[in-house]
């Protein structure tokens, strides 16, 4: 579908992005309702949450864990002047999986980790891509005895990528690092020896659930 069709077919009220997250979802998720987690007051409006919101799912693929998806990285409501773009709008939006624990879901601290990472893409204007190393400057989780504190990102293994009228949307998943794996990439840094180590954890990990209490 060209630009001109998409005029004829959307308003700025069509939430296409947000719906194409949607449908991508469905088809892994069927009928499954997701918690959701939404900024009180928008960004635009002043808020400090960039992102519009985060769904949560409950998988049990593999070993139960929880599925958080973001919604705001790309264009999530249909936009005229972007409609027909090769990437939309930053061309991704993130993904992370975290194993659930007994007695344990408190799970805000993934989305307020979830948009820290937001800050840091809309105020400065980067993005993230496959195999992009970055240190956490301390445990992942604040007050939680882990030795994940470090992050990478790989295509997510279920999700991949979509297709949107303003273009093309990756969902990169956040994987967990150990100190000592994030030591060992300061030496090289080169997304090849990310991807090594990202490899090495998917032989016995292919969703890539991260494990704070992984040593």
């Amino acid at each position: 579908m060209n630009t001109e069709e998409y005029k004829k077919k959307f308003t700025e009220d069509d939430a296409v992005g947000w719906e194409c997250i949607n449908r991508q979802l469905e088809k892994i998720y069927p009928g499954q309702e997701p918690l959701h987690f939404a900024p009180s007051l928008h960004y635009a409006a002043g808020g400090n949450d960039p992102l519009d919101g985060i769904s949560v799912y409950r998988s049990e693929k593999q070993e139960k864990h929880f599925h958080f998806v973001t919604y705001g990285f790309s264009e999530l409501y249909y936009s005229e002047k972007s409609a027909g773009g090769e990437f939309s709008k930053f061309g991704f939006e993130l993904t992370f999986r975290l194993k659930m624990e007994q007695e344990d879901y408190n799970i805000h601290w993934v989305c307020n980790l979830l948009q820290n990472l937001a800050r840091y893409v809309f105020q400065s204007g980067k993005w993230f891509e496959e195999y992009h190393p970055i240190p956490a400057g301390g445990p992942i989780r604040t007050g939680y005895e882990t030795d994940i504190t470090a992050l990478s990102f790989a295509l997510d293994p279920e999700l991949g990528k979509a297709d949107t009228p303003h273009g093309e949307v990756s969902f990169l998943q956040i994987v967990g690092l150990t100190t000592a794996e994030y030591k060992q990439l300061e030496q090289n840094p080169a997304p090849s020896e990310t991807e090594k180590v990202v490899e090495r954890l998917r032989r016995d990990n292919a969703l890539l659930v991260t494990d704070l209490n992984r040593k």
